[in-house]
């Protein structure tokens, strides 16, 4: 069985990150507001960091929730 490669999708797409759209970085946490990972997720390193820096400035302006009970 061949496994195709994950392609980062913000790579492709040319995204810019912004810490204020709340809607795509949702894509990116759990139910428990845990931030998903790269092998998961498929991104390249240098965007992981990138939505893992926007998710983390959301957070602190109260877009995104810390935890979700």
């Amino acid at each position: 069985m061949v496994r195709r490669k994950k392609f980062c999708k913000m790579c492709v797409g040319k995204y810019y990150f912004d810490y204020k759209d709340a809607r795509f970085l949702s894509q990116f946490i759990t139910e428990n507001g845990k931030i998903i990972p790269r092998r998961i997720t498929g991104a390249c390193a240098p965007c992981q960091r990138k939505v893992t820096t926007a998710i983390k400035r959301a957070r602190h302006l109260a877009l995104l929730p810390y935890v979700r009970r």
